[in-house]
């Protein structure tokens, strides 16, 4: 994004008396003391007026050569950044607060771009339709008199419809009719009636395609107000009589050999930090750092209710203060610990939210096995798998989405996304279909559109000289070296430059993607690597000139790679996605197609899936997967799981 108005790095003292020594480590989650110490000392500032608010804070982390080299005791700096939206501006901040020092750093006013959705901002929207006359024409003319049973949705717009100023804090608000409060509104969509909201300048535009009968079903599925329940379910219960096998200190966790620090950041939702793996008393570090970049949803139906809509779901939203409250039982099922986190409210008060990460283990079925029937008795072989799960699920309007890391004794690392929640709806009343939004209940069809997630992964792969690989599996040519014509080989050819791996998943060839550290061999010796393995995923459908293609390029392939730079966090616009005009993040970063063998590199992967909806994602979806997997290739000499030991008493008798 563009910026102005940087301060001077001498900044602005004031005496806050916060104790930055309370902090054990540079990546540790902020506490409420230190944000709200942050924000006094920027409004004591005098760069924002009384009417601003904030999006989000949190710790900005230290050069990577800080955290590596981090000792217990030793002193760091605590520079907490704040972003909010100052109406009498009519533009967004992007300010960093040194605890440290006791003084504001940097300030700066965002010119491309917004930061994120927040309640004040759909808390004004509705506010200012229910005295809008216009809007309330329009409710009029459907029927509608008791405004409190209409559902009011502002959706991320993306763009500023004709008429509203180039400045505007744009929202485009969807409506739906409860029959009473505590029902689904969502199965009774108002269609054909969008409301475009300035929240700057109170401008109010109304976009009316006409009265369509808004649907009677009720489209239940909250436990209380379903018909039905299924009688013969019988209790699960997972018990664990010596406990779980993981430890925890802080926010760093160590299990079967694996350790890795955990949080919440409010733009990503959750990171890892430092992954690491004991090789028999060697530390071997693999990941740096992994989270969600950015993830894009653009919609595929050309209906005026669903054309403009590309959400970018997390730095348009705030996927981290989406994080729910986890429940034992119904989202984590076993001996659970959880972790905490702390947000920035939109009035500068810091918020606690509980059980935002949730860690455990589960049994994974079998990890290896093998009988021997060249034995006079046959035994088999055999080891239980058991998976560390570390997860989060976040809330962002009609959907949600559950972010599942799974570690396993081999040395792999899975990332599992789930997706449910409701799909969007479309009001038919002749029933019929089309090929942009099939029905899936009677008088309601459901846009096709994807989730695309693109994931940054920062490789430290036993150290930082990485290079990326790519292998497509082929057969081999008729000769002498394959007389059969049954052969075929796996072709690896390194990347050189950031352009070369801008690269699609083809599970023809096989295709898959590995890092590697050709400083440091294996006994064969092989370069030491891990294999990035894709999904079947698709790429960004819209079209290259279309709103989605510019703000989330990102999805235009299924890996980037991209030389480390500590500025270079965000796929796109980052905090700054919404409103933002496009070609912010990975286009920019790789338009110098910098070199990326042999050096410090972080790996983008971007996959999803395309949502044809169905009748039976209606009223609510049942999860759908998406994800990949990092898969140690040389990374170790032998199977690393050897050592796991045989069930302790024998599964059956």
């Amino acid at each position: 994004m563009r910026a102005s108005r940087t301060l001077s790095s001498r900044g602005i003292n004031m005496n806050t008396n916060v104790n930055t020594e309370t902090n054990s480590h540079p990546l540790d989650r902020c506490s409420g003391v230190e944000l709200e110490a942050a924000v006094a000392l920027l409004k004591q500032s005098g760069n924002l007026s009384e009417e601003a608010y904030f999006a989000n804070g949190f710790a900005d982390e230290p050069d990577k050569e800080v955290v590596l080299g981090f000792k217990a005791g030793t002193p760091f700096e605590r520079v907490i950044r704040l972003i909010g939206h100052d109406p009498k501006q009519k533009q967004s901040f992007d300010a960093r607060v040194s605890l440290t020092k006791n003084e504001l750093v940097q300030f700066l006013w965002i010119e491309d771009g917004q930061a994120a959705v927040t309640g004040v901002d759909v808390i004004k929207s509705i506010k200012l339709l229910h005295k809008n006359s216009d809007w309330l024409e329009a409710m009029s003319k459907r029927g509608i008199e008791d405004l409190s049973l209409v559902h009011v949705e502002p959706w991320v717009a993306g763009r500023r419809p004709e008429g509203m100023s180039a400045n505007a804090r744009a929202f485009s608000a969807i409506f739906f009719l409860h029959k009473e409060l505590e029902d689904n509104h969502y199965a009774r969509p108002v269609e054909g009636l969008i409301a475009h909201v300035d929240v700057d300048s109170d401008q109010v535009i109304i976009e009316d395609h006409g009265v369509v009968p808004i649907p009677e079903d009720d489209g239940e599925y909250a436990a209380n107000r379903v018909q039905s329940l299924r009688q013969d379910l019988k209790p699960l219960e997972i018990t664990q009589p010596e406990g779980p096998s993981f430890e925890v200190e802080g926010q760093v966790i160590k299990w079967q050999k694996w350790k890795m620090h955990v949080s919440v950041n409010p733009v990503e939702g959750l990171v890892l930090h430092d992954v690491r793996y004991d090789d028999d008393g060697n530390d071997r570090p693999i990941l740096y750092r992994a989270s969600l970049s950015d993830m894009v949803v653009p919609y595929g139906d050309s209906s005026p209710m669903h054309n403009w809509k590309h959400a970018l779901d997390s730095g348009e939203t705030n996927m981290g203060h989406g994080a729910n409250s986890l429940s034992l039982g119904c989202d984590c099922l076993g001996e659970i610990y959880y972790f905490d986190n702390t947000i920035l409210k939109a009035n500068g008060e810091a918020q606690e939210v509980k059980n935002v990460i949730c860690l455990h283990e589960e049994d994974y079925g079998v990890l290896w096995k093998h009988t021997n029937m060249m034995l006079e008795k046959p035994i088999p072989e055999v080891r239980r798998s058991r998976r560390l799960v570390v997860s989060c699920f976040h809330t962002v309007g009609n959907y949600e989405y559950g972010f599942y890391w799974y570690f396993y004794q081999d040395g792999t690392i899975q990332m599992e996304v789930k997706l449910t929640g409701h799909i969007g709806a479309s009001v038919v009343p002749d029933g019929i279909g089309t090929d942009t939004s099939p029905m899936v209940a009677p008088m309601i069809s459901s846009p096709i559109h994807q989730h695309l997630f693109c994931f940054r992964l920062d490789f430290n792969l036993d150290g930082a000289q990485n290079t990326v690989c790519e292998t497509n599996v082929e057969a081999l040519p008729v000769g002498p070296d394959n007389p059969l014509n049954s052969g075929f080989r796996a072709v690896t050819t390194p990347f050189k430059s950031e352009s070369e791996a801008k690269r699609e998943v083809d599970p023809m060839k096989s295709r898959s993607w590995k890092v590697i550290n050709a400083a440091v061999r294996n006994q064969v010796d092989q370069p030491v690597g891990y294999k990035l393995l894709p999904q079947s995923s698709p790429v960004l459908l819209s079209g290259d000139e279309s709103l989605p293609a510019k703000r989330g390029a990102f999805a235009k392939h299924n890996l980037w790679v991209t030389p480390y730079q500590s500025d270079e966090l965000y796929a796109d616009a980052g905090p700054f996605s919404n409103l933002h005009s496009g070609g912010a993040g990975l286009p920019a970063y790789t338009s110098k197609d910098r070199a990326i063998d042999d050096t410090d590199l972080v790996v983008w992967h971007t996959f999803g899936v395309t949502h044809v909806p169905r009748p039976e994602d209606w009223p609510i979806m049942p999860v759908e997967y998406a994800g990949f997997t990092l898969l140690p290739v040389g990374f170790f000499d032998q199977n690393p799981a050897l050592d796991v030991p045989p069930p302790s008493k024998a599964c059956h008798d």
